[in-house]
C-alpha cells in the first residue's frame, strides 16, 4: 500500500471552484526542489495548469530556493511540465476549451517516494454559491456546538 505524505494544500481552490473531478499527475522537478519541498516550502495559492502542444504544465507554484543549495537552485517560479497519460490530458484539453472548465492544482503530497499533484477539474464559483457554502459552514458548526454543549 502507498503511503501519502501531504507537502500542501490549496484551500482557495476549493473556495473559489466547483471541484468537478480530480486527476493525479506527477511532477518534473530537480533535485534541489524536491529537498524544498521536503522541508514544506511551497505555495499553490495563485498557482493554474495549462496544455500546450500535448503536454500540460503548471504556472504560478512557487517552491522556495534549497537554503543549502547553490548553483542548482532553479527560478522559484518556473513553469513545470506534469507527467500524465496522453488520452488524460487530450480529454481535459477538450473540456477546458470547450465547456468554460479551468485546471487548478488542489494538493500537493508524496507517494511512497515519489513527488504527486492532484489536479482539478474546476467551474468557477459565482459570490453567491460562496456565501451559501459558509452559510452550510456556519449551520453546520453551529448544531454540532449544540449537540456538544447538550450532551
Amino acid at each position: 500500500m502507498a503511503s501519502l505524505k501531504t507537502i500542501a494544500q490549496n484551500k482557495k481552490a476549493r473556495h473559489d471552484y466547483f471541484i468537478e473531478e480530480s486527476y493525479e499527475a506527477g511532477i518534473e522537478l530537480f533535485g534541489t526542489e524536491v529537498k524544498s519541498l521536503r522541508a514544506g516550502r511551497v505555495n499553490l495559492k495563485d498557482s493554474w495548469c495549462s496544455i500546450d502542444k500535448g503536454e500540460i504544465f503548471v504556472n504560478g507554484m512557487h517552491i522556495s530556493p534549497y537554503e543549502h543549495g547553490n548553483i542548482f537552485n532553479r527560478d522559484p517560479m518556473r513553469v513545470r511540465r506534469l507527467l500524465m497519460h496522453k488520452r488524460e490530458i487530450n480529454r481535459l484539453y477538450g473540456l477546458v476549451k470547450q465547456t468554460g472548465y479551468s485546471l487548478i492544482p488542489i494538493s500537493l503530497y508524496f507517494k511512497d517516494s515519489r513527488v504527486k499533484l492532484q489536479v482539478g477539474l474546476c467551474k468557477g464559483k459565482k459570490l453567491y454559491d460562496k456565501r451559501e457554502d459558509m452559510a452550510k459552514r456556519t449551520a453546520k458548526r453551529d448544531i454540532e456546538r449544540a449537540l456538544k454543549n447538550r450532551a
